[in-house]
């Protein structure tokens, strides 16, 4: 019995993050979270703009139903205007539609969406579903795993609720929805033999994230090195950096930004 039970543990750790370089920072793959599964994060992002340093913590509960479907529950609080408080928060799903298995290597295919709600003031020319604006957003996510190199693109487009209600300080309307685009990659750089669950696994990204206002045409593209540590198949630490390389979005907030997370996930916890 003692066999067995370490025989399962093994299994679930595995099949949990085995793909872990598909784990991006900034962006979610195609692939999903373990059946029955549930998953506790805390993230803390920092943005350097004008007039200074102002953070945004984001804790947020995953819940992985099928090998198929899995949702996140998120709550956004931060300092932006001056002391530290609640903003809203924001209910995203995934539904992976299309799955090709080979040897060592896999693609996958899924739909998403999300709804948001924020009671900050819409002092961006961006739409940021993840705490700046109310709105929803619904796209398309497609990853191809290559052994060690998982590759990721997806396309997105926002609709903000406010729409051209509330004012931004540079005196222009805000805008009311968005398109979005993003290409990751990730490549698992230990262990260079998969053993066992326990080992760490470590994982370097390079994402490339933009959006386009297309009433406007308003556009940036950001860079975003980043770097992961999981531990035990179970824990997940990310630390990641983006700034824009190129774009005439002014006035937006995740323009220089880091971002720090800590990820806890429990197996079989739903029955």
């Amino acid at each position: 019995m003692k066999r067995i039970f370490l025989t399962a543990l093994i299994l679930i750790g595995a099949a949990g993050m085995a793909f872990s370089q598909e784990l991006y920072v900034f962006t979610e793959p195609a692939s999903n979270m373990s059946t029955k599964s549930i998953g506790v994060r805390i993230t803390n992002e920092g943005m350097f703009n004008n007039p200074g340093f102002v953070s945004r913590t984001i804790p947020e509960v995953m819940f992985g139903f099928n090998k198929n479907l899995m949702m996140h529950a998120q709550g956004f609080l931060s300092d932006f205007d001056g002391r530290f408080r609640v903003e809203g928060g924001s209910l995203y799903a995934k539904y992976r539609f299309l799955s090709i298995d080979e040897s060592q290597s896999h693609f996958r295919a899924a739909a998403f969406g999300r709804i948001s709600t924020s009671k900050r003031p819409g002092f961006s020319r961006d739409i940021n579903l993840e705490g700046d604006n109310s709105g929803w957003q619904a796209g398309l996510i497609f990853t191809q795993l290559l052994h060690k190199l998982a590759i990721s693109a997806t396309l997105g487009y926002s609709n903000a609720f406010e729409k051209n209600d509330k004012v931004l300080r540079l005196n222009t309307p805000q805008p009311d929805q968005m398109l979005s685009y993003s290409l990751s990659s990730g490549y698992l750089v230990l262990p260079f033999v998969y053993k066992d669950y326990k080992q760490p696994n470590f994982n370097l990204y390079f994402e490339i994230l933009g959006k386009t206002d297309p009433n406007s045409g308003e556009s940036y593209l950001d860079l975003a090195p980043a770097f992961q540590v999981i531990l035990n198949s179970t824990t997940r630490i990310d630390l990641g950096y983006r700034f824009q390389a190129t774009g005439n979005m002014a006035n937006r907030y995740t323009k220089n930004m880091y971002l720090l997370r800590a990820e806890f996930n429990f197996f079989n916890a739903l029955k």
